[in-house]
């Protein structure tokens, strides 16, 4: 009898640490989104961009990669929006086949709503559909200067307008079926245009209204064919309230839009000179939120333990919502895999000082990474 009860309490003993190891097994990693942020890479940047996802991004557990596509794609609904450098189908594939072997989740972003112009130059759908102009009284200035008397940042398209959406729906789709993509990046980050006095179509509507519809909008569409949407958070963010100014947060009253847009929009929540802590408050509204630093080191340190923190000591409700990280890098993937490897440049652009490791976007990815690691191992 003694026997058996040593056999039986051996198996129960045993059941338990099973049961405990196939709960660790099947917990969620405490970074779901482990994300990486960069422009698309011209044609003949294609192979030396494929080598360095391959490399570094797969081998540092990157399992997202947020493609800034804009017009860089060769489109078939309306050719006339590509850019002179654009990639072809086959060149996405290149991507899409790396990125496969590692389990690299590729979502393409166009800039919707704002971000129409930059500097002195229109980009291509308003260059092709003027009409779309949210202020075509605004001219575009010989040379471009901040601030200005018209308060021109970057242009936007007016979300009213009846044909826009044919178009910009159709280059969402386009771009979406040539990478695989189960999600699409809106962008609709800096809009400073909307809801104009002189508008015929949406002047007087309350801007908060515009944007969340243009929202949902958009996410409505996706949703059409099971895709996610993601978006820049800091529309969604009173400027004035908070103090973090016109850039990084709202002055324009778009910011009550995050009460009206749906709760399955995914919040890229960018920050990069403080460690501020609105991830909190996406996920108190009911949102997932990704912390996005750039180019500062010290900060995207701090930026990783916050989310490793609000994770930790999360309701269950709460702590799905706290997503992960992703780096951003606003270059093109030449500048970057040159800062990357050391490989010296005459590029002074911001962003982009070698001389200075404390304010750039390579070293930037290394620290997070690394700490984020760290973290993980500690959980």
């Amino acid at each position: 009898m003694k026997l058996i009860i040593r056999i039986l309490s051996t198996l129960l003993m045993l059941t338990g640490i099973c049961s405990v190891v196939s709960a660790q097994n099947t917990e969620e990693p405490l970074f779901q989104i482990r994300g990486f942020c960069i422009s698309a890479p011209r044609p003949d940047g294609v192979e030396r961009f494929v080598k360095f996802i391959d490399e570094e991004l797969a081998t540092r557990g990157v399992n997202t990669l947020v493609l800034l596509v804009d017009y860089g794609f060769k489109f078939e609904s309306y050719p006339e929006l590509a850019d002179s450098a654009a990639l072809s189908k086959s060149d996405c594939r290149k991507i899409v086949k790396v990125c496969r072997k590692n389990n690299i989740r590729i979502i393409p972003q166009i800039n919707l709503l704002g971000h129409q112009s930059w500097a002195n130059h229109p980009n291509p759908l308003l260059t092709h559909f003027p009409e779309f102009d949210e202020t075509p009284w605004v001219k575009m200035p010989e040379k471009y200067v901040w601030p200005n008397a018209d308060g021109l940042y970057c242009k936007s398209y007016c979300p009213l307008h009846p044909e826009v959406h044919k178009v910009i729906f159709a280059l969402v789709d386009e771009l979406c079926d040539a990478f695989d993509a189960e999600a699409f990046h809106a962008g609709m980050d800096e809009v400073f245009y909307l809801g104009d006095d002189k508008c015929p179509r949406c002047s007087g509507i309350d801007k908060a209204v515009l944007f969340a519809d243009e929202v949902r909008k958009i996410r409505d569409h996706l949703a059409l064919k099971n895709r996610e949407m993601w978006i820049w958070g800091d529309r969604l963010i009173d400027g004035k309230t908070s103090g973090m100014g016109i850039w990084e947060a709202s002055y324009n009253f778009t910011y009550r839009a995050i009460d009206m847009i749906p709760k399955d929009v995914v919040i890229c929540d960018w920050h990069y000179e403080r460690p501020d802590q609105t991830p909190v408050y996406f996920a108190l509204k009911g949102f997932r939120v990704i912390t996005c630093p750039w180019r500062t080191p010290a900060t995207a340190v701090i930026q990783a333990e916050d989310m490793a923190k609000f994770r930790k000591y999360a309701t269950p409700e709460m702590k799905p919502r706290y997503y992960g990280m992703m780096q951003t890098t606003w270059s093109n993937p030449e500048r970057f895999i040159n800062g990357f490897y050391g490989i010296k440049t005459n590029d002074a652009r911001p962003g982009t000082n070698q001389q200075d490791p404390a304010k750039n976007p390579w070293d930037t990815f290394r620290a997070m990474y690394k700490r984020m690691d760290e973290l993980s191992s500690m959980k």
